[in-house]
């Protein structure tokens, strides 16, 4: 599957293997319970995010993963998002360390 992560004017495909999405549960658990411990989101302290804060957050790991080419934790990322929301087509990402500001797109029209 794919997830694209919308930058600014510019739209990077990132490709996850479909058997990781649906084998990586574990990893994903294990991402949601350091979730659990709460969480910055933008300038507030969050203390149980909720699922769009969750994407949001992950969102923000995944564009430093984009920015410094780790391609391992880019793809995982990605993952979890395609994981926890069935249907998404991408993510447009805040770079302006607003990561409430990032917002899952559901549509290619959206991009």
């Amino acid at each position: 599957m794919i997830l694209n992560i919308v930058i600014g004017e510019n739209t990077v495909p990132v490709e996850v293997p479909d058997h990781l999405i649906h084998e990586a549960g574990e990893f994903f658990d294990q991402m949601d319970r350091g979730l659990d411990k709460g969480q910055m989101v933008g300038r507030d302290w969050t203390d149980t995010p909720n699922l769009e804060q969750r994407c949001q957050i992950v969102a923000d790991r995944l564009l430093t993963a984009l920015e410094t080419d780790n391609e391992s934790m880019r793809v995982m990322m990605a993952a979890y998002i395609l994981n926890r929301v069935p249907g998404v087509k991408g993510v447009r990402v805040a770079t302006d360390g607003e990561i409430n500001e990032s917002e899952l797109l559901m549509d290619v029209s959206q991009f």
